[in-house]
C-alpha cells in the first residue's frame, strides 16, 4: 500500500552521500532548535539538547550521527547562536564545553554499539542509552569541576538535571522499543 510517506521513506532507505549531507544539516539544525526550547521541569527548566543526541546516536548511524553533531560543534563555534546560551570558541571553553564535548562522544558511542548488536534486547539498549547520557553528564562534570571545583560542579552541574535526564533516556529507549516494534511489523507484511 503506498502511502503519503513513501517518497520520505524511500529516500531514507538509499544511502548516499547527498541523503546523508540533508540528514546531516537537518540534524545540526534539529539541535540548534532543541538547545532553545526550554521545558518547564522540576528542579530546573530543560533544554532537549540531550534528548536528540541521544534519538541521532541511536537512530542516525555512526557516520550521520557523529556528522551531525560534529557540524552542530562547528556552527557553534565560528559564532552561529546554535547554543542554548552563547557561541565561539570562548564560549566552548566555559562551564558547558565538557557537556558539548560529551555530545559528540556520546553519539558516536551510542551508534557504534548500535551497529554492533548491543540496541538488539530492551536491556542492552537501557544500558547503551544510559552510558551514552553518561558520558555527556560525565565529560560535563569533570570539565566543570576543573573550573570551579568537584563539589560545587556536582552541585549545579549534575545534581539538578538528573530528574530531566531520567525522563531523556526513557524516552530515547521507548523510541527505540519502537522502532523495532515497527520494523518487526513491517517486516510481516
Amino acid at each position: 500500500m503506498q502511502t503519503a510517506f513513501a517518497p520520505l521513506r524511500a529516500f531514507a532507505a538509499r544511502p548516499s552521500l547527498a541523503r546523508d549531507a540533508v540528514l546531516v544539516v537537518l540534524g545540526s539544525v534539529l539541535l540548534a532548535i532543541s538547545a532553545k526550547v526550554q521545558v518547564p521541569f522540576w528542579p530546573v527548566p530543560m533544554t532537549m539538547q540531550t534528548f536528540i543526541v541521544l534519538m541521532l546516536g541511536a537512530h542516525a548511524g555512526l557516520r550521520v550521527a557523529g556528522a551531525t553533531v560534529a557540524l552542530y560543534l562547528i556552527e557553534g563555534a565560528v559564532g552561529l547562536p546554535v547554543f542554548s546560551t552563547g557561541a565561539g570558541l570562548a564560549f566552548m571553553a566555559g562551564p558547558t564545553g565538557g557537556y558539548l564535548a560529551g555530545f559528540l562522544v556520546s553519539a558516536l558511542f551510542i551508534s557504534f554499539a548500535f551497529e554492533r548488536g548491543f540496541n538488539r534486547n530492551f536491556a542492552t539498549t537501557s544500558v547503551i542509552i544510559f552510558l551514552g547520557d553518561a558520558v555527556i553528564m560525565g565529560l560535563g562534570f569533570a570539565w566543570l569541576s576543573s573550573l570551579i571545583g568537584v563539589e560545587k560542579a556536582f552541585a549545579v552541574g549534575v545534581l539538578p538535571f538528573l530528574p530531566a535526564e531520567a525522563l531523556k533516556i526513557a524516552l530515547t529507549i521507548a523510541s527505540v522499543q519502537l522502532v523495532k516494534r515497527r520494523n518487526v511489523a513491517s517486516d510481516a507484511e
